[in-house]
């Protein structure tokens, strides 16, 4: 991304398992269990990222949080709009660092954070960490990936800037491109965290198609 960024991982993820059968005829919310049985239900199946590639449009395109069913379909928890790529001839291109969508592929989540600090022009605020990948001509390495949005450090929106575009305030639809990490809106990615942390954390993501 747009710099070098530090932070320190969580424990190792749990695999998970069981496959996905979840699309945008999918039921868009699951409903909410009681907490105790949300807890157990989490400790059984366990919780993934599902980020869907739209070619058409890649600023319109996907990301799903899912709860793993062993032995069934797994369940569609909540669905965003996300972007990834820079919206460019190489947006597209997963092996163009700092310019193209992520690789497909399926990724550890290292760590999540309400707070990251990027420094100037970095990533700020709620942020998931995912693992480095090597994109499918096998030499490309792509690294500093997250899962985003842009605000300031405390998740408030920063001033807007006329005729600029501030990369510490959502200004439109144009924000959705990035430098190869997934971005959702800000109040997306804070609705996104409210779920994870309900229905426990994703340890995974799968990027596809």
């Amino acid at each position: 991304m747009r710099i070098r960024h530090r932070i320190v991982p969580l424990a190792a993820a749990v695999a998970l398992t069981g496959g996905l059968a979840a699309t945008e005829a999918a039921p868009a919310l699951a409903a909410h269990p009681a907490p105790g049985k949300a807890a157990t239900a989490a400790a059984a199946g366990g919780t993934y990222l599902y980020f869907d590639k739209n070619w058409s449009n890649p600023s319109n395109s996907r990301l799903y949080l899912m709860k793993s069913i062993p032995n069934a379909k797994d369940k569609v928890l909540a669905k965003y709009r996300a972007g990834s790529g820079n919206g460019g001839r190489n947006g597209t291109n997963e092996c163009a660092s700092m310019q193209g969508w992520l690789p497909n592929g399926t990724y550890r989540v290292l760590n999540h954070t309400k707070r990251h600090n990027g420094g100037r022009s970095g990533i700020n605020g709620y942020a998931i960490q995912v693992q480095d990948k090597v994109c499918k001509n096998h030499r490309t390495k792509r690294t500093e990936l997250f899962v985003h949005s842009e605000m300031n450090v405390n998740g408030t929106q920063g001033p807007r800037k006329p005729g600029q575009d501030s990369p510490y305030r959502w200004d439109g639809v144009r924000d959705y491109y990035s430098l190869g990490c997934i971005k959702l809106t800000p109040t997306d990615i804070k609705k996104l965290f409210a779920k994870a942390a309900h229905y426990g954390w994703p340890t995974r993501l799968k990027v596809v198609n």
